[in-house]
């Protein structure tokens, strides 16, 4: 039996790297669901609830591509793939004859807009490598953007990592030097209505996605957490995403790093000491001043900061939200890092 005096148990999420505290395990008799949340497969809330983590797009196609080559050699009802946050997650399939599907797996996540959509992978052997051809349902981009150029398609550069390397997976067990793989998502055009891709100027179809592989529960249900994080640290960092999340970890590290996604408002409004809101430009600038793009030309914030009266409207958002949050600061870095503004 343990003593009353031994330390409490320490639990970090793999993901974000957040140490849950002492409070939140005790008030969880879950012991199963508390195995989830060592693996990342699941968040722990402040009331005990266990909340499973999703899989993004990302993770899905790579699970089809890999069951399609995978079935050239055997059937498999599911497949192991490697997730770009280093965790490994075991996908469901089916899969025969160099042809696979599977099916997105929302977690508790009710808001996904692309929850149980299908996945379709054809396979045939090919030569030597990987030849990967995205088409029905994946969208496609309409106009150049800083990062992609028109008639590419939607497929992050995590995403793609993934699904590549879970094909290599798949030639090394079936011994076959290469592959040629169709991947297409057949109701992709009809449910990318319910995204942001159209505003995006993604077309088509759905984006492919994911920078951790995995979704987070992030709901309604999931706000008091988020508010009893701000209001018991003395010193907090508020983030929209999972690139802002790393980064302010890195930047700031005497402070309680927390995600608030679309409750920024919410977050601003319990901090009781320091904040300081730090991310990519684009929900952050919006947040700050809704109006940032007009009378710019440009439909994404993304677009907007290869110009150079960029750092003016910056700028200028940074005083509207010194106006509405005295004691603000706003940070702002790109998707390496680096430091775009600073409000001070």
């Amino acid at each position: 039996m343990q003593s009353s005096s031994a330390s409490p148990e320490r639990i970090t999420d793999p993901v974000t790297g957040f140490t849950y505290p002492g409070p939140w395990i005790a008030a969880c008799s879950d012991e199963e669901g508390l195995d989830l949340v060592r693996a990342g497969l699941a968040v722990l809330t402040s009331s005990g609830m266990i909340l499973r983590r999703g899989y993004t797009t990302g993770t899905t196609a790579a699970a089809c591509c890999k069951a399609a080559t995978l079935s050239l050699a055997e059937e498999p009802g599911k497949v192991s793939i490697l997730t770009p946050s280093g965790i490994r997650v075991c996908v469901p399939v089916e899969a025969t004859c160099g042809r696979a599907s599977c099916c997105k797996y929302p977690g508790d996540y009710p808001g996904d807009a692309t929850a149980g959509i299908r996945f379709i992978a054809e396979c045939n052997p090919a030569g030597n490598g990987i030849s990967l051809y995205p088409g029905e349902g994946i969208g496609r981009f309409t106009r150049d953007t800083p990062r992609n150029r028109k008639g590419d398609p939607a497929i992050s550069s995590p995403a793609l990592s993934s699904i590549l390397a879970a094909i290599q997976e798949g030639l090394g067990t079936t011994g076959l030097p290469g592959v040629s793989i169709h991947l297409r998502v057949p109701r992709g055009e009809i449910v990318a209505k319910d995204t942001l891709n159209p505003k995006l100027g993604i077309e088509g179809g759905i984006s492919i996605l994911g920078t951790t592989g995995l979704v987070e529960p992030w709901d309604d249900h999931l706000t008091e957490t988020v508010m009893e994080r701000v209001r018991t640290a003395d010193r907090v960092v508020l983030t929209t995403g999972r690139t802002g999340l790393r980064y302010a970890r890195l930047l700031f590290p005497g402070y309680e790093a927390v995600l608030a996604g679309s409750h920024l408002r919410e977050a601003l409004g319990e901090v009781k000491g320091q904040v300081i809101l730090c991310g990519l430009p684009a929900l952050i600038l919006k947040f700050l001043d809704p109006e940032i793009l007009s009378m710019t030309g440009f439909d994404t914030v993304e677009e907007f900061t290869t110009r150079p009266e960029f750092r003016a409207r910056m700028q200028a958002s940074f005083l509207k939200g010194k106006e509405q949050y005295p004691r603000l600061r706003v940070v702002i870095v790109d998707r390496n890092g680096n430091i775009m503004g600073d409000s001070g």
